[in-house]
């Protein structure tokens, strides 16, 4: 086995190709007028690109296509799994809030996490683009990007789905819950 540890083997290649293509036919209203056999090609010339995909799935994201980049082209994926991804709950925002902690310190933190894996935070403006394609986070929150003004007075901000409506909030950024993880996504 000739891989880099940030590159998928040939099985595993394979394995998660029908898993996206499967999730990407299933779900086609969130990328009409997009074909799987260009997304796969793509994805085929980016294998660090595709190793972050399958780690988005591995802790339960459900990476998805919903939409492309009109000046680049590029594919956008974003976390698609109904409720904010389990395998990245319990964190606090970022390096900062975690080492501001002195006890109970998570694992890690939402920013280091997604870097980890190659992804960013979905910004404001992406969640709720993201909730036109279908209703997510109704018994959990998200992380989303927060901008560096609030961020610098020890702030993040979270969001949520109830009552019909996304619901953006405010909260310590060292602040973590059981329900609370991040949403990423990835231009391809």
């Amino acid at each position: 086995m000739n891989y880099r540890e940030d590159e998928l083997s040939s099985q595993q290649r394979d394995e998660f190709f029908s898993v996206l293509k499967a999730r990407f036919d299933n779900h086609s209203h969130r990328h009409p007028g997009i074909a799987w056999a260009a997304v796969q090609a793509r994805l085929n010339e980016t294998p660090t690109k595709m190793w972050s995909l399958h780690e988005m799935d591995r802790t339960g994201g459900e990476p998805d296509v919903v939409g492309q980049d009109k000046q680049t082209n590029e594919y956008l994926f974003y976390d698609c799994s109904p409720e904010t991804p389990k395998g990245r709950r319990s964190l606090c925002y970022d390096q900062q809030a975690w080492a501001s902690r002195k006890a109970n310190k998570p694992a890690t933190s939402a920013i280091e996490m997604a870097a980890s894996m190659g992804i960013d935070l979905l910004s404001e403006e992406q969640y709720r683009e993201l909730q036109q394609l279908g209703k997510f986070d109704l018994k959990t929150s998200s992380w989303v990007k927060t901008p560096a003004a609030i961020r610098q007075l020890g702030g993040a901000l979270f969001a949520d789905f109830r009552y019909g409506h996304v619901f953006v909030y405010h909260n310590g950024a060292e602040s973590y819950y059981g329900s609370r993880a991040f949403r990423g996504w990835l231009k391809v």
